[in-house]
């Protein structure tokens, strides 16, 4: 008895001094109470477009929200990514669009609005710029600083720039596509710098997808069901090489400032690829929609639009937005995957880990491309 006695401190002894070895992980068990703020296109937008257009949104009616049977103006069949992310941080409530009143934004907002780009100002939206400007004109009557540096920024946008660009200069030599790129890609920077002085400390930056495998894309190109259109690929490429660098010069140069990375290009990527290694049977076109990829006019009352019988078997529900399978998806691998997937952390372990400590890990650029092989991309990243 004595001696199970001993071995019983021995062991509460080892633990002890195992669990003040590494604070980090310890606190890192339960979630703070923190926001979650998200910025960027219809891919983030929870509802926002209804509330800068007198026109009848589609996705404010039967059948997006389909599978909640909840048309709530988000762009998908159900919830979005940003709800599942949500969901796993512990907050009990869905996060509101920001533009409609008297809403209950004490866990954040969604400050997203389809259409919306970096350049240029869009027709009844918000570019990324003005939703940050949104953000400071809300932020004294509902957020102090303290809960803000804590909070998540989730940013997703780029995709409209790119798409009205090829749209516009079909023609486009190299050099115009890297200046084009170069100049989303600053302002970008800007609008990240401007949220970080407004306190903001914790972002979240999603790659784009690529965007010429898109069905809406396929369908205005006619690239067939097995081809993508590799200008906008390449165009989306561009702009993500430059996301994990830039944001590696703020970490070192802006005092508590901390980030991870989406790899959405390559997630999307390895669906389209590989489809029924994720459970989906239809990855080149839409669940809803018309046309040769079913990718246009879901929604709209002037369309006859096909809906399939299943959406959880299509990675996309209309010509540009995932199923909220998909989606579920994301949120997943937003909130609990390894560096091949998001990097250097994940939401997880970016929401616990603490303000104003540098980060100990930084962005480093894929190694392996699942262009290239059947492979999953793998990452990696080191010490600073």
């Amino acid at each position: 008895m004595a001696g199970n006695g001993s071995l019983a401190t021995v062991l509460g002894l080892i633990l002890v001094l195992t669990l003040f070895h590494n604070p980090i992980t310890v606190a890192g068990q339960s979630i703070p109470a923190v926001a979650l703020f998200t910025f960027g296109d219809s891919n983030f937008d929870a509802g926002n477009k209804q509330s800068l257009t007198k026109a009848n949104v589609p996705q404010g009616f039967w059948p997006y929200g389909k599978s909640r049977d909840d048309p709530n103006g988000k762009f998908s069949d159900g919830f979005i990514a940003p709800d599942f992310v949500a969901k796993f941080m512990g907050i009990p409530i869905e996060i509101p669009a920001a533009l409609k009143p008297n809403v209950n934004v004490s866990r954040g907002a969604s400050f997203a609005v389809a259409d919306a780009t970096l350049l240029g100002a869009p027709v009844e939206s918000l570019n990324l710029n003005q939703q940050v400007r949104k953000f400071n004109q809300m932020k004294a009557s509902n957020w102090n600083d303290d809960f803000v540096k804590k909070s998540l920024f989730m940013i997703y946008i780029g995709a409209n720039d790119y798409l009205n660009f090829t749209k516009n200069n079909p023609i486009a030599d190299a050099s115009a596509q890297q200046a084009f790129v170069t100049s989303v890609t600053n302002k970008l920077k800007n609008d990240i710098s401007l949220l970080y002085a407004s306190g903001a400390s914790k972002f979240v930056i999603q790659t784009l997808a690529p965007l010429g495998c898109l069905p809406i894309v396929r369908q205005d190109y006619n690239t067939g069901m097995d081809q993508c259109h590799e200008t906008l690929n390449n165009l989306a490429k561009q702009h993500n090489d430059k996301i994990g660098p830039m944001l590696n010069e703020m970490a070192r140069t802006a005092p508590g400032f901390q980030f991870t990375v989406f790899d959405f290009y390559n997630v999307i990527l390895r669906r389209t690829q590989r489809s029924l290694n994720y459970r989906f049977l239809v990855t080149n076109s839409s669940c809803c929609g018309v046309g040769t990829h079913n990718a246009y006019g879901c929604g709209f009352p002037n369309v006859h639009s096909k809906l399939c019988e299943y959406q959880r078997s299509y990675l996309f529900f209309d010509g540009r937005h995932n199923t909220e399978k998909a989606q579920e998806s994301f949120g997943h691998l937003l909130f609990g995957a390894d560096p091949n997937v998001i990097q250097p952390m994940n939401v997880r372990e970016l929401v616990t880990y603490p303000v104003d400590e540098p980060m100990r890990e930084f962005w480093l650029p894929t190694t392996s491309s699942v262009s290239d092989s059947t492979s999953s991309s793998s990452h990696g990243y080191e010490f600073y």
